[in-house]
């Protein structure tokens, strides 16, 4: 009996290790089919949690943890009772830009601790290509005393969960696979099939699914940043962007991107993942590198349009009263890590002004161990020189007119509305200096 048909006769439990957005619905929805899950992550906070039916990550809902089969622990030992493995570990950068492999290489020691023969493990986590096979691997065998190919297998499989997206969910998007070899490759594709719904794509090699995934929000940065040049130019012109992209929109093939902060763990980070390993093999990347460039200084650029409009409004620009609305790296999502807002909160620092900020959808003790940032509550808004909408959270999406003019006090309203998302002609005529991207 093979693993594939041992997971399916509950002979074999699953693994999950890492529980966060990507990790927690992959375990989620394997428990859903009866299999067996074990759910494992280091930080014994988020375990408990999740005990107690609570979801952090507000990817899966409370409801649904209260009732799952899942069995949390943070204990490692327990990974020796399953012989099917997901690593789904977040791959940052450092601040110099280059990879952090920190996270996949201590669940890859973690794992290797506690292998067993016979074992399938798959890595979801966000690498250049070469990752899996030349640093994870050799971490495996040094520290179960096993041998690749011979004792365990491996393959890839990367995530593609859009976080706080209740339409493209796992079991939506066509998820890609790949194994060391034709009879892993069929068991690691057997196995996701029995979750994803939009079935799977058997990539050749490991190095290609790697390589598919890094090229995916690859693209997406430049085309993000492609937009955003237009934005810095049409604003010199006094052209609106929206506007204009609106209009070529109407064409059939013009694709429809539009300008904003690039943060988050994917889009803001796998490009340099890409030019790092290019770098290695000897080139200097001119495209993707030029729109990282550009994407990084968004954040600065917005704060100085607020101080810009600042000084037109006739307001004193040291010790403003600004406040940002929004935190988080995307809408509807509690993740504040890799959030490109902090970048404005800086910028406005240097200007001698200090924000405060309202998130009502954001983990705040996650923002307060970051950033050392405290959020206030949007009825302590008062009095404000200027307001920065960051963040297109549905809370925002449903305020009216009537509440932005509450937070401002005497004087001219300066509004900075960064997503568009708000009736630009309506806050003019009522005499609302008003700038967007």
């Amino acid at each position: 009996m093979n693993l594939y048909k041992k997971l399916l006769s509950g002979e074999e439990k699953l693994s999950v290790i890492g529980l966060g957005y990507v990790g927690m619905p992959i375990a989620h929805s394997f428990s859903k089919k009866g299999m067996g899950v074990i759910g494992f992550d280091l930080n014994q906070k988020k375990i408990n949690l999740y005990k107690s039916g609570i979801d952090p990550t507000n990817e899966i809902g409370n409801d649904e943890i209260k009732n799952t089969k899942i069995i949390f622990t943070s204990e490692e030992k327990e990974l020796k009772n399953s012989r099917f493995h997901i690593v789904a570990v977040p791959t940052p950068v450092n601040e110099d830009h280059t990879p952090d492999l920190e996270p996949v290489r201590n669940a890859s020691i973690i794992l290797g601790r506690n292998l067993q023969k016979e074992s399938i493990v798959v890595f979801e986590s966000t690498v250049y290509p070469g990752v899996t096979e030349e640093v994870c691997v050799p971490i495996l065998e040094r520290e179960s005393g096993l041998k690749c190919g011979k004792d365990f297998k491996v393959g890839y499989s990367p995530e593609r969960i859009n976080p706080g997206d209740k339409v493209h969910r796992l079991e939506t998007i066509k998820k890609i696979v790949s194994g060391m070899d034709e009879e892993t490759l069929d068991c690691i594709a057997k196995v996701y099939e029995l979750v994803v719904e939009a079935g799977v794509y058997r990539a050749e090699s490991i190095k290609v699914a790697e390589a598919a995934k890094v090229i995916e929000n690859s693209q997406r940065d430049i085309n993000i940043a492609f937009m955003n040049e237009l934005s810095i130019i049409f604003n010199k012109m006094g052209i609106d962007t929206k506007a204009v992209l609106d209009a070529a929109g109407t064409k059939w093939n013009f694709l429809k991107f539009y300008p904003g902060l690039v943060g988050g763990h994917c889009i803001g980070v796998d490009p340099y993942y890409l030019t790092y390993k290019a770098e290695m093999l000897g080139y200097h990347s001119q495209v993707i590198l030029s729109g990282r460039r550009i994407n990084d200084d968004m954040g600065k650029y917005c704060a100085e349009n607020c101080v810009k409009k600042l000084i037109a409004a006739g307001k004193s620009v040291k010790n403003a009263k600004v406040a940002i609305l929004g935190f988080t790296f995307k809408e509807n999502c509690p993740d504040t890590r890799n959030s490109k807002v902090i970048d404005i909160v800086n910028e406005l620092k240097e200007y001698h002004i200090f924000p405060i900020i309202a998130d009502p959808t954001a983990d705040s003790e996650e923002a307060k161990k970051l950033y050392d940032i405290n959020f206030v509550s949007i009825d302590n808004i008062k009095n404000m020189d200027a307001v920065i909408v960051a963040v297109s959270h549905e809370f925002f999406l449903k305020m009216k007119k009537s509440d932005i003019d509450n937070f401002y006090g005497d004087g001219v309203k300066v509004l900075l509305d960064i997503k568009g998302i708000y009736d630009r002609k309506e806050y003019e005529k009522s005499g609302y200096i008003y700038w967007r991207l």
